[in-house]
C-alpha cells in the first residue's frame, strides 16, 4: 500500500492505557453504585434498573485513558487512522450521492477487552462494529494473529479489516443493519442466513473502497491478493478446519472463504455500493 503518515484520527480513541472497564458492576465501584441507587430512590426508579442502565452505556474510559507511548505500536496507530480516513472520506463522497447523508464512525484501539456500547468483549472477539455507539472496536493483537494464525500478512489484510467494519457502518446508515434485526426477530430461522448476508456485504463494501482506493493510487500492484487472501482466510469453512471441526455450512455466520474472496471481487471491480446485493 502506499500511505502516509498524517498523524492520529481525530475519529480514533486510543484506550489500550485503560483497564477497558471490567465486566459487571465492578467497573462503577462501591462508591459509584451507591449514588445510583439514592438517585433511584429519591426519583423513585427502580435502583436495579437504573444500574442497568448506566452500566449499558457507552463508556467515557478513552477520554480519559492514560496516553500510550509504544514506539513498537505507535506506526500501525498512524496506518489504522490513516485507513480509518482514507475508507470514510471516501464513503463521505459515495454515499451522499444515494442520497444517504454520512457521518463517521469513530475507532476505538483497546487491550485484552473493552466495555463497549454492545457490551462487555474481550480480544477473542475480534474487530467488531457496535451499531449502538457507531465504533469499531480493534485490539492491534489481532494484526499479528491475521498474519501468524491465519497466513494472511502484509498491510492491506489489514487494512481490509478495517474497511470490512466500516462496511456495517455503511449499512447502519443506510438503514440494513435495523431491517436485518427487524428480520431476526420476525424469522429467527433465517439468523445465519442473515448474517451471512450482512458480512459478506460489508466483504463487498471493503472492495468498492479498494476499487476507489486503486483509482487514488493508494492499492497497489499485489495489494489486491493480499485483500483476498485476508478475505479467505477468515472464512467459516477455513476456520472450522483450522479448529479441527467438521466443515458445517449450517452453522456459518460470515460465509465461505469463496463466497467472502467473491463479494470482496465483485465490490473491487464494481466500485458501486448498489452491486452489492447479498441480501434478497
Amino acid at each position: 500500500m502506499r500511505w502516509s503518515d498524517l498523524g492520529r484520527s481525530r475519529n480514533l480513541e486510543d484506550d489500550r492505557g485503560s483497564s477497558g472497564g471490567g465486566f459487571g458492576y465492578g467497573r462503577m465501584g462501591i462508591g459509584g453504585i451507591a449514588v445510583v441507587v439514592v438517585v433511584a430512590l429519591l426519583t423513585h426508579q427502580n435502583p436495579l434498573s437504573l444500574l442497568q442502565r448506566v452500566e449499558g452505556s457507552p463508556p467515557a474510559a478513552s477520554a480519559a485513558a492514560a496516553p500510550v507511548s509504544d514506539p513498537a505500536e505507535e506506526r500501525e496507530v498512524r496506518f489504522v487512522s490513516f485507513v480509518l480516513d482514507t475508507v470514510q472520506k471516501s464513503w463521505s463522497q459515495m454515499l451522499p450521492l444515494q442520497g444517504t447523508p454520512w457521518h463517521d464512525a469513530r475507532l476505538v484501539l483497546f487491550r485484552d477487552r473493552i466495555a463497549s456500547g454492545c457490551g462487555d468483549a474481550s480480544a477473542e472477539s475480534g474487530p467488531f462494529y457496535c451499531p449502538s455507539d457507531e465504533k469499531v472496536y480493534i485490539d492491534l493483537g489481532f494484526y499479528d494473529e491475521l498474519k501468524t494464525r491465519f497466513g494472511a500478512p502484509g498491510e492491506f489484510a489489514q487494512a481490509y479489516v478495517l474497511a470490512h467494519e466500516i462496511g456495517h457502518h455503511v449499512q447502519k446508515l443506510l438503514g440494513t443493519e435495523a431491517a436485518v434485526r427487524n428480520a431476526d426477530q420476525a424469522q429467527p430461522g433465517r439468523q445465519n442466513a442473515l448474517s451471512i448476508g450482512v458480512e459478506l456485504q460489508a466483504d463487498c463494501y471493503a472492495g468498492v473502497w479498494a476499487h476507489t482506493a486503486a483509482q487514488e493510487g493508494i492499492v497497489q500492484a499485489g495489494d489486491i491478493d493480499a485483500g483476498l487472501a485476508a478475505a479467505a482466510a477468515v472464512g467459516d469453512d477455513r476456520i472450522q478446519r483450522m479448529s479441527g471441526a467438521t466443515v458445517n455450512p449450517e452453522t456459518w455466520t460470515h460465509g465461505s472463504a469463496q463466497q467472502r474472496t467473491t463479494w470482496f471481487r465483485r465490490g473491487f471491480d464494481s466500485g458501486k455500493a448498489q452491486d452489492c446485493q447479498t441480501l434478497r
